[in-house]
């Protein structure tokens, strides 16, 4: 181990031993189920700030810093995409999710369409979540190896451990207290970066590789299809966000949600900017390395002394904690409290809140097995959650908000479908990390199965008792929303040899359908069984 593994094991220790302590510190806070899930709903806008910082902005930082040493300043679109994601949920959806007193977005989908969609939404969410967090963690100890020496499977298993110790003990509030220590973090290791590029290569270094290199700072060179799919991913993620929601949602009230997440959104940009200016200061010092979380300790070990060193990767693993802490939670709780209440309904709060502690341990066991299986690629599981989670619950979340007449089985059955398309998609694509079966991310495909089984399904069981009706502002945005849908197919179909090409194909069938779904939520409405009258009105009303 090297002299910044020792110091870096010492900051750990040290930090380890500061999160534990916050953990059993909030135990009186968290008590019941309200206490534990979202923190009795009591968090003010700054809390509600640093936890939305922890949970993108820590994230956010490791890809994009990963992504700038490979293709330059075209990675800050990575973060612009994930800020615009933060921005439209508190103008969107949190005023309505308080209202609800939404918790999970399995929760919210249980409510609406019963026990069996709870339970089967909250199983797909809760299993999805731990390949985030393990995504992430291998990314951080692909960086800590180094130095250190630890293996891959030896820093998962430590962060995993250290997540659950906190966790158990103070629920929400546990991961408020520690996101505010890590986002201290975060800025501590800002603050390292900076002094490091000052220090080597210096503004004129940078100058001196923009000229030699000009299409590193290209805003384009990471490609045009990779930044439409950053932007489509995040704002179809806006629905789904849940451990973003469980967070924003347990503010005081709702203006004190959407102040949280708009300084947590500006609180991010330092982030962004950071993490691309030091992956180009890594590629012009270290030039030769062909993992951009290799080049970044090499990088500074050259320029700045071991303490720094290791403090600015403490900073790293505090990214990893912030984003792995609230994913392992989510998840838990929809496990322990979703599947929990509808397996065995009617129990106190504190029973589904021991249920959501076993649930913790459960994931904490699936995030060390899933490192085991594949350390070499954590992009990958980034990629299965996606298309696991996404393909099931995306349009049973839509249903649940915007169409009453969607019905228990329907959603089932759109679960089923898109999960197993999305997978089948991903397996006919030999499982690759970025060469999908026919160009197209499987998660297009599952989603697009998803909405399409939900529609069908829907209209096949209420036939005798639908109306199609609609109001004038919704015949106005339905007839948008078709035109949309008609535009997008033959730009789709003029353009197909370059779409395909570039991979945007499958992302723009997705446009089609989810423009074809919501004019069928905004047209067609539950009426009287065996209604004959039919008519498409516009009316004021």
């Amino acid at each position: 181990m090297t002299s910044v593994g020792f110091w870096f094991v010492g900051f750990a220790l040290a930090y380890t031993l500061l999160l534990i302590g916050i953990g059993r510190y909030t135990v009186k806070k968290a008590s019941g189920g309200s206490g534990y899930f979202v923190g009795g709903r009591n968090f003010n806008a700054f809390f509600v700030a640093v936890c939305i910082t922890g949970l993108f902005s820590g994230s956010s930082f490791i890809a994009i810093i990963e992504l700038s040493y490979l293709t330059g300043v075209s990675a800050v679109w990575y973060g612009v995409a994930e800020t615009v994601q933060v921005l439209l949920i508190a103008i969107l959806f949190i005023g309505p999710f308080r209202k609800k007193l939404v918790v999970t977005i399995s929760g919210l989908i249980g409510d609406r369409f019963g026990n069996k969609a709870r339970a089967l939404g909250g199983a797909i969410t809760a299993f999805a979540f731990p390949m985030w967090s393990v995504a992430t963690a291998l990314a951080f100890a692909s960086a800590l190896h180094v130095f250190t020496g630890v293996s891959l499977l030896t820093a998962v298993i430590i962060t995993a451990v250290l997540l659950f110790a906190y966790l158990q003990f103070g629920g929400m509030w546990a991961i408020g207290y520690t996101q505010m220590f890590n986002t201290i973090m975060f800025y501590v290791m800002l603050t390292i970066g900076f002094v490091a590029v000052f220090i080597n290569p210096g503004l004129d270094g940078l100058r001196q590789f923009a000229e030699a290199r000009p299409e590193m700072f290209s805003y384009s060179s990471v490609g045009i299809q990779t930044i439409v799919a950053w932007f489509g991913t995040f704002l179809v993620n806006i629905v789904l966000a849940q451990a973003a929601f469980q967070m924003a949602l347990s503010c005081k009230t709702v203006e004190e949600g959407k102040k949280g997440l708009l300084w947590g959104a500006i609180l991010g940009v330092p982030l962004i900017v950071g993490a691309v200016i030091f992956g180009l200061s890594a590629a012009i010092v270290v030039p030769d390395e062909k993992v951009g979380l290799i080049a970044i300790p090499y990088y500074l070990l050259e320029v700045l002394p071991a303490p720094l060193v290791a403090l600015f990767f403490l900073g790293f693993w505090a990214c990893a904690l912030s984003w792995g802490a609230p994913c392992q939670f989510s998840g838990a709780t929809s496990l322990g409290k979703d599947v929990g209440e509808a397996l065995f309904p009617g129990r106190s709060e504190n029973t589904y809140v021991r249920y959501t502690k076993w649930a913790l341990a459960i994931l904490t066991v699936e995030m060390i097995i899933l490192a085991t299986l594949r350390a070499e690629q954590s992009a990958w599981w980034n990629v299965l959650a996606w298309v696991t989670r996404n393909s099931a619950t995306f349009a049973p979340a839509v249903a649940a908000l915007f169409w009453p007449l969607a019905t228990s089985r329907a959603v089932i059955s759109s679960m089923v479908v898109g999960t197993t398309t999305g997978l089948l998609w991903y397996h006919l694509g030999n499982w690759e990390i970025s060469q999908f079966f026919l160009q197209t991310h499987p998660v297009w495909p599952g989603m697009i199965a998803n909405m399409f089984t939900l529609v069908i399904m829907t209209l096949a069981e209420q036939t005798g008792r639908l109306k199609i009706y609609a109001s004038r502002t919704q015949t106005r945005t339905g007839l948008y929303l078709f035109v949309t849908a008609a535009v997008t197919a033959v730009l789709t179909a003029l353009n197909f040899p370059a779409l395909y090409a570039k991979g945007l194909v499958g992302l723009a069938l997705f446009i089609v359908t989810l423009s074809l779904f919501f004019c069928t939520m905004l047209f067609i409405k539950k009426g009287e069984k065996n209604t004959q009258e039919l008519p498409l009105k516009a009316s004021s009303h």
